[in-house]
This record gives C-alpha cells, sequence and structure tokens, in this order.
C-alpha cells in the first residue's frame, strides 16, 4: 500500500478506529519487571529515567503497575508515511480544542491516538469531524 504524505489526505483519510483494549502507560527502572512486562507490551521505549511501556489493563495490574489513568488506543487507519507532515498536529489541535488530553505514537504504518478512557468515544468524534471536514 502506498503511503500517503500530504497533509490533507491524510487528515481526510485517518479513519480512527478505536481498540477495545483499556491500556496503560507504565514505567519501572526495575530491569526484571521490565524483562518480564516486554513480551505483554505494545510498545517499549527505554528513557534515563527507566523503561516505558504501554501494557494491557490484566497485564499492568498483575505485575503491580500503577493504573490510575486507564487509556483507549484510537488507531489511526491512514497508512501515513514517516516523513508525512501535519497529521499529529492536527489531531492534538483538535483533541485539545475538545480538551481531550492524548498521548501519540507513530508506529510503521498507522498513528496510535491513546486518550482517558472515559474520552474515547468523543475523542473518536471529534476526530472523524475533522477528517469530514479535511478538503
Amino acid at each position: 500500500m502506498d503511503k500517503v504524505r500530504d497533509t490533507q489526505g491524510m487528515i481526510k483519510g485517518m479513519a480512527p478506529v478505536r481498540d477495545p483494549e483499556t491500556w496503560h502507560f507504565c514505567t519501572t527502572d526495575d530491569r526484571e519487571l521490565a524483562a518480564r512486562a516486554r513480551p505483554h507490551a505494545l510498545a517499549v521505549f527505554g528513557e534515563e529515567d527507566g523503561t516505558s511501556l504501554i501494557l494491557p489493563d490484566e497485564v499492568a495490574r498483575d505485575l503491580g503497575f500503577a493504573v490510575e489513568m486507564p487509556m483507549s488506543r484510537i488507531t489511526l487507519s491512514v497508512h501515513s508515511a514517516l516523513d508525512g507532515v501535519g497529521l499529529t498536529a492536527a489531531v492534538a489541535t483538535a483533541l485539545a480544542g475538545a480538551l481531550i488530553p492524548c498521548n501519540v505514537v507513530a508506529a510503521y504504518h498507522h498513528d496510535h491516538v491513546f486518550v482517558p478512557e472515559e474520552l474515547a468515544e468523543d475523542a473518536v468524534a471529534v476526530l472523524r469531524d475533522v477528517a469530514q471536514g479535511a478538503e
């Protein structure tokens, strides 16, 4: 599939889809705990302050991580190019305008927007409106 690079094309084609799983952003400086969590993680990022992981709810709870902010993942279904410009800004701006906090993780094929679980349906509606308004 061809990657979309132009800003309006990425926004118009984002087609947000909510994942039913509950996710948690977790962190640890315990290498053993990070190693046990890694196989279950949707994403892992090494930082100077420790290892950050995005874990499913059950795994995060079972491993004893803090779960005070359950998140929903919204996948932007457009195949955006890694060098595409403007999609993240458009998404973050639209959600900020609706007072919805977000964390965006860009992967190879898609961008994934994590929002507080209780705001997920509102976030999907906002993103669909933005996509429909793209020219």
